[in-house]
């Protein structure tokens, strides 16, 4: 399989320093996103830890399948669904770590969104999603936009449970409550969900800078206009900072195609 892609973080326009990390490590057909959080620029160094760790872990892993993990992998899920889940829980422990040994990064955490294409044996290509907290993964598949992971956030977990419609969540106060994040707790609840790409299809994964200040609708609009993925991805961070750019903003868009 061919994976194309285009990345692209930006500061924002009203942040000092990006607290955004990415990963696009093409050989292993890996790409990913990290929001990182935490005072005293401690978010930038939880996100560079976890892009550091889920390279290292899949380059690793890549070189040898029968290499031993640092946990023990899920009976139920796919040899490739345990790595993905097994280098984000690694990255999850190494930011504990750190944080432990310096009390400035206490708390630091951060968010963790990854695209894996694998095609193994004949069972057909895949696109594995894992993700912790509340940066997102949008299918752009024949000119629609889907969002394909659910935010572990406040309010979405109030939309799940009916306690507030769609229009109360674009004004809920507690918009920035994520319930799930890398670094908080020694042991991390990974979703991960499997899906199969048809020729064209383009996963775009982005942390919450762009979900945020751009709608869906409109990032449908210049994905459906602008047909290349460098001039896309730009366009998608100049329409953030031009709606305010309160926050970083990261994106990486990878389109699938055979061989």
């Amino acid at each position: 399989m061919r994976i194309q892609h285009a990345a692209k973080t930006d500061v924002g326009m009203k942040r000092d320093n990006n607290e955004d990390n990415m990963l696009v490590f093409p050989e292993q057909n890996v790409f990913a996103v990290f929001d990182g959080m935490g005072g005293h620029a401690a978010g930038e160094v939880a996100s560079a830890i976890a892009s550091t760790e889920v390279k290292e872990f899949f380059s690793f892993t890549g070189k040898d399948e029968e290499a031993t993990w640092p946990f023990k992998g899920d009976r139920t899920k796919s040899y490739d669904e345990n790595r993905c889940v097994t280098a984000i829980k690694l990255a999850n422990a190494r930011i504990i770590e750190a944080s432990e040994q310096d009390g400035a990064k206490k708390n630091m955490g951060t968010t963790a969104v990854l695209v894996h294409f694998v095609e193994r044996n004949g069972t057909g290509p895949k696109a594995l999603v894992a993700h912790v907290g509340d940066s997102r993964v949008y299918l752009f598949r024949q000119g629609r936009l889907e969002r394909i992971t659910i935010d572990h956030s406040l309010v979405e977990e109030y939309l799940r449970m009916g306690k507030i419609t769609q229009e109360e969540a674009k004004n809920f106060p507690q918009k920035n409550i994520i319930l799930r994040a890398l670094g908080q707790q020694k042991v991390v609840d990974v979703e991960i969900n499997a899906y199969a790409p048809q020729p064209g299809d383009i996963f775009l994964a982005c942390s919450d800078g762009l979900s945020g200040m751009v709608t869906d609708e409109v990032m449908q609009a210049i994905l459906q206009k602008t047909p290349n993925l460098e001039a896309a991805t730009k366009k998608l961070i100049d329409t953030t900072n031009a709606n305010g750019g309160v926050d970083n903003v990261t994106v990486i868009l990878a389109q699938y195609q055979p061989q």
